[in-house]
């Protein structure tokens, strides 16, 4: 089931997502809602980001090829490293990154986000996956500069708008084993599959229950791409963050958005 967060006519609501349409849902997305008879098209509603978390906490360094790439980054760490990131950096499909900075270097990074759908604390790795709502695509846009000299990730990584999220959640999906791939304009910079974490979906979420006391709408961004890609102005970027194996429609999806300078 895919599930978006869309605006229509001035009404923001979440809805379903089938065949180019939206049926508008009412009520408690995380409990008991109704299913409206209403079908919106797609093509004249607005895709938003498909939630906007309470906290947003993040797993770095999560693949073996992606330590080493930054000097501040040379050893494997021998448990997740986690950090939060800013909820106001969140932006939807279709919306423009920002950059902050025309010198420094700025990459993008493919990441497999996981929505919480219920209190989860001090969980178990055999239950971990219990708590999870469903995935989305995110892009883990950041300022390496300002990582390094802060000496911490939190401002290089939330200025607004370095978080896409989206399109939508999927509450059907493998997290273990989706290719992820990132493009800019139209060329791959980053390609990877979600296998290849050094720790998987169940450990990072028993991982983070233990040390968070996550609430619901809180999403982890679970993973960092192989090889990172930087950004430039004027450029769009295509971020084709988990296709699901031969299906034709992806396992997630595509999150699309364009690159400028900040004005």
């Amino acid at each position: 089931m895919r599930i978006v967060r869309y605006q229509y006519h001035g009404h923001t609501g979440y809805g379903l997502y089938q065949d180019e349409s939206i049926t508008p849902i009412t009520g408690d997305l995380f409990g008991a809602y109704t299913v409206s008879a209403v079908r919106i098209p797609l093509a004249e509603a607005t895709l938003l980001a498909p939630i906007i978390p309470r906290q947003l906490i993040a797993i770095g360094l999560n693949y073996h090829d992606h330590v080493g790439e930054l000097d501040f980054a040379k050893k494997l760490p021998t448990e997740p490293i986690s950090f939060v990131a800013a909820s106001s950096a969140v932006i939807g499909p279709g919306e423009a990154i920002c950059l902050n900075d025309s010198v420094s270097r700025i990459d993008e990074e493919a990441e497999l986000v996981v929505v919480i759908g219920k209190r989860c604390y001090q969980v178990s790795e055999e239950e971990a996956l219990e708590y999870v709502f469903g995935y989305t695509c995110g892009n883990d846009v950041s300022n390496r500069a300002v990582q390094s000299q802060d000496g911490q990730w939190f401002r290089g990584k939330s200025y607004p708008p370095y978080k896409p999220l989206g399109p939508w959640i999927e509450t059907e999906f493998d997290p273990y084993n989706a290719p992820i791939e990132s493009l800019l304009n139209g060329k791959t910079q980053q390609k990877a599959n979600t296998g290849m974490m050094m720790r998987g979906a169940r450990e990072l979420v028993a991982f983070a229950s233990s040390r968070f006391r996550a609430a619901k709408y809180v999403n982890m961004l679970l993973l960092v791409a192989v090889s990172l890609g930087a950004m430039y102005f004027s450029f769009t970027i295509a971020l084709i963050a988990i296709m699901g194996g031969a299906l034709a429609i992806g396992g997630i999806g595509t999150l699309k958005n364009t690159v400028k300078a900040e004005e």
